[in-house]
């Protein structure tokens, strides 16, 4: 099993910034892949970002391309969503999420694809 906490969360106005952390615990040896995931209000929850947990290679939502970026520190288990120019349309509860399986890229924005799940931290955007 692999436990995963979110933390960074938090009210910031329009244009600023946010870096969320997630810090996984448990197998994490058997972990292939890391995602960011969101939901706001009355929506689904979307993909954000991923990263492969040994290669550093990464994929990212159209609409946070140029202003979010996912690391890792391997080192600490943990993963990290830094989140610049944020906008109103960005407020949601953020997940991170886990894969213990090898995966191809395409695949790696399906929430199907993911075995484990955090609890969720509210990033909150005013105008």
């Amino acid at each position: 099993q692999v436990q995963l906490v979110e933390s960074g969360g938090g009210l910031v106005q329009a244009g600023g910034s946010l870096r969320l952390s997630c810090a996984a615990s448990g197998r994490t040896f058997s972990i292939y892949l890391m995602g960011w995931f969101r939901q706001a209000p009355g929506k689904e929850r979307e993909f954000v970002a991923a990263i492969n947990w040994s290669g550093g290679s990464t994929s990212y939502a159209d609409s946070v391309k140029g202003r979010f970026t996912i690391s890792r520190d391997n080192a600490k288990n943990t993963v990290y969503l830094q989140m610049n120019s944020l906008k109103p349309e960005d407020t949601a509860v953020y997940y991170c999420a886990a894969d213990r399986d090898f995966t191809t890229k395409w695949t790696w924005s399906s929430r199907g694809t993911y075995d484990y799940w955090g609890q969720g931290t509210q990033v909150t955007v005013s105008s």
